[in-house]
């Protein structure tokens, strides 16, 4: 018997229950973020707030700067937090990749190459700051519109899901 029909029965159910572990996760934390206690603007700012900064090229540092900026702008501190993790450890080198080529159409430096070995912050900035600048302007690129349509679509979802949910139990309460 191969190797390869050995495990597939196995890496079957495996991919299975990652998908649907993935699914449950999601679905957990957005129902979590629609029952928080904040009005529908304050958790569309908070959605606006984690994408704008999880749009910068500064992934060890994002979860600090967003909990405190929502401090300073008085926002859902978990929506804030939870609208930044699409960009993380696992997507950090794709998703730098695509800040760097966007942040390459508008910025006016040359010669600079994308270097996926080094993209912790202190060899970003070791490579030379017009490779940050390039990620940082992509990130700017991308994050302002990417961060105003999060606050429409956001608070369009989240008055829509509030609205069907008080539907929903006031037909419970009186059938």
């Amino acid at each position: 018997m191969s190797d390869l029909s050995r495990h597939t029965p196995r890496d079957k159910k495996s991919n299975r229950d990652w998908w649907t572990g993935s699914k449950r996760w999601i679905r957990y934390w957005c129902l979590r973020l629609m029952r928080q206690n904040s009005s529908p603007k304050n958790l569309a700012a908070a959605c606006a707030l984690g994408m704008f900064i999880g749009a910068m090229p500064i992934i060890p540092f994002q979860s600090v700067v967003v909990i405190a900026l929502a401090f300073a702008m008085r926002v859902n501190k978990l929506a804030a937090w939870l609208a930044t993790c699409y960009s993380n450890a696992a997507t950090m080198v794709p998703f730098y990749y695509f800040l760097f080529i966007v942040g390459s159409t508008v910025a006016p430096f040359d010669n600079i190459v994308f270097d996926p070995q080094h993209l912790e912050m202190t060899q970003l900035i070791a490579a030379g700051w017009k490779v940050f600048a390039v990620m940082f302007i992509g990130g700017l690129a991308f994050g302002i519109p990417a961060t105003i349509a999060t606050y429409f679509i956001s608070l369009f979802v989240i008055r829509r899901y509030r609205e069907r949910r008080a539907i929903r139990m006031l037909r419970n309460k009186s059938g």
